[in-house]
């Protein structure tokens, strides 16, 4: 069963991080949050004049959206349904990017490389906190955006 988190214009404009608080807090509280690993999405309603050509993702509001969101739950990846593309989507909000008609989205890759990192050392930490084994979840999330994280390297920040 997938958890979807709907987030509308009033709720990005303002800021207002109760609807993902409503879905992950719970999820903390009863311990049970290991069992919902990749079962996240987002269902973003925000309004935009119909012309306005831009994908969610190069919208300033939005993006200051999850630039919050991320700050508030940094191992929110964990979460995040990556083979539906969550994981691509949430990481377009917050790492510098654009779109080829041919190619889809290009990341800036030093950017992608210093996220990925940053959810790697992140990510490692808080999963030790919760007793789950991480190395195979690390280097499989580091794989969906075309990154090899070798075994000693996780070794190494244990």
């Amino acid at each position: 069963m997938s958890l979807t988190i709907a987030l509308n214009t009033e709720n990005i404009n303002k800021l207002d991080l109760s609807p993902a608080k409503a879905v992950i807090d719970p999820l903390l509280e009863s311990g049970t949050i290991v069992n919902r690993e990749q079962q996240l999405k987002f269902d973003i309603d925000y309004t935009r004049d119909p012309t306005d050509p831009r994908e969610l993702s190069e919208v300033p509001e939005i993006r200051l959206y999850f630039v919050r969101l991320d700050a508030y739950y940094p191992w929110l990846p964990f979460l995040l349904d990556w083979k539906s593309g969550e994981l691509a989507r949430y990481i377009a909000m917050l790492v510098p990017h654009q779109f080829n008609r041919t190619e889809g989205i290009q990341y800036n890759p030093e950017a992608l490389e210093i996220f990925v990192m940053h959810k790697i050392f992140i990510l490692s930490d808080w999963l030790q906190e919760i007793d789950a084994p991480s190395k195979s979840r690390l280097k499989s999330m580091a794989q969906t955006v075309g990154y090899e994280i070798d075994d000693s390297f996780l070794d190494m920040i244990k």
